[in-house]
């Protein structure tokens, strides 16, 4: 237990004295924290509703701004049946303007740089779009360049039927304001989730689980390549004479589980706890991501740091097969296999977790780590799966924790060509059949 100690604080501090690793996580968390006090500072009101900066304008200033901003769009109703109250109904940030012909319509939008007078010399002639109305149910738009975003026709189109309907209910005698109260009349719901809710949950279950899984994928991979370094170096052969493979090995894995941690911990909760003494300014607009309830903050916790440790163990292993840090690639690449798939299936059965897919991987320690919390937060999941899938966990941690000891073992005065996981396996059994036997 000594050496473990030994070997875990010289790993630990390798981590705190990487400069390059403490920057990055406090310039992570600073970035994190900085993007959501952003809204006190900025004006963010189209996106989260909520007005946070301060105008120092007066009511005529800011008329003025907005009619300098106001788009200008030209109409010219060749089927006699437009009303100008429905235009701006539909459209309300823009300023409709009568065109004389339509080569004047098609001119005005068409003229890129140059402004001339209308007729009555007042304002400029130049129109971002127009439309020509050409009968009750038809339209021509122009427009000069048509962005992605162009969405006109689309609003347009309901205009047309805007003015059908009125123009039908005219010639009907009917009175269209009561057929649309009938068709539209307000429905009032008193929804009581009486356990969870699947679709509010399922963000912040979706950023967890790709969260977890960044852990695996990057610290897995820096645990197997410090394995691999000290044979790589030929250290390991003057640090086991000091010291005992198992205790070098979990001595990295928990250091590097908890450098992991650190770094992911601390940036998460600098967003977590921004968002929260922020969230009214965001008007609750990114609950669907960091506003987590606190017990599936702790289910996250503990089956995720299993999870993270059960995989640590695992390229540990892989680290130790191999000799040179540029074959830890390939040596993990069966590893990173079953991480992507795992990763992946969790994903696409995230929103049916009640599903029998899901159920059984929650409790297979591969996958427990995303899948048990994925239940816990959008389903309803018994104690005793919970106990069990946790106890599997603990007693595959365990078991991932022996094995990757004796691989290190094996490895660690091994040189030359990368060991074959299989070659592997089948000399740890002939050692314990021989061990058994004497």
């Amino acid at each position: 237990m000594r050496k473990f100690g030994i070997v875990l604080k010289y790993e630990l501090k390798e981590y705190v004295s990487n400069k390059a690793f403490m920057i990055l996580t406090v310039l992570l968390a600073l970035a994190g924290a900085v993007l959501l006090f952003l809204p006190r500072f900025v004006d963010l009101s189209d996106f989260t509703g909520v007005q946070t900066v301060d105008r120092e304008e007066t009511d005529e200033g800011e008329q003025d701004v907005d009619e300098g901003e106001r788009d200008i769009y030209l109409y010219l109703d060749e089927a006699g049946i437009l009303r100008e109250n429905v235009l701006t109904e539909f459209f309300p940030g823009v300023e409709w303007r009568a065109a004389g012909s339509r080569e004047e319509l098609i001119a005005a939008v068409g003229r890129e740089e140059e402004n001339t007078a209308t007729q009555e010399g007042e304002a400029d002639n130049e129109a971002e779009a127009g439309f020509i109305i050409t009968g009750e149910t038809e339209y021509e738009y122009y427009v000069y360049n048509k962005s992605m975003s162009d969405s006109n026709t689309a609003v347009f189109d309901e205009v047309m039927r805007q003015l059908y309907r009125l123009n039908y209910s005219d010639r009907q005698g009917w009175n269209l304001d009561e057929i649309d109260a009938m068709y539209h009349i307000p429905i009032t719901v008193s929804e009581q989730v009486l356990n969870k809710d699947t679709g509010e949950n399922f963000w912040y279950c979706y950023v967890l689980v790709i969260l977890v899984f960044m852990l695996i994928v990057m610290y897995g991979q820096m645990i197997a390549v410090a394995v691999t370094n000290e044979k790589s170096n030929r250290a390991i052969e003057v640090l086991v004479t000091s010291t005992t493979p198992n205790s070098l090995l979990f001595g990295k894995v928990v250091a590097g589980a908890i450098g992991g941690l650190f770094q992911a911990g601390l940036v998460l909760g600098a967003v977590l706890l921004s968002y929260q003494a922020n969230r009214e300014v965001w008007g609750g607009q990114l609950d669907m991501f960091l506003h987590v309830p606190a017990d599936v903050l702790v289910t996250f916790a503990v089956f995720g740091l299993g999870g993270y440790l059960f995989y640590a163990f695992l390229y540990g292993a892989m680290g130790a097969l191999v000799s040179k840090t540029e074959d830890v690639s390939k040596s993990a690449s069966g590893l990173m296999v079953i991480v992507m798939v795992v990763y992946f299936f969790s994903l696409l059965q995230l929103d049916n977790v009640e599903g029998p897919i899901i159920k059984v991987l929650s409790f297979l320690p591969v996958s427990s780590y995303s899948t048990m919390f994925a239940r816990i937060a959008m389903g309803t999941v018994a104690p005793w799966e919970i106990l069990l899938s946790f106890v599997i966990l603990a007693a595959s941690i365990f078991g991932a924790g022996v094995l990757g000891a004796k691989i290190y073992r094996m490895g660690t005065l091994r040189y030359g060509n990368p060991i074959k996981i299989g070659a592997a396996l089948k000399e740890i059994r002939k050692e314990t059949r021989n061990g058994k036997a004497q």
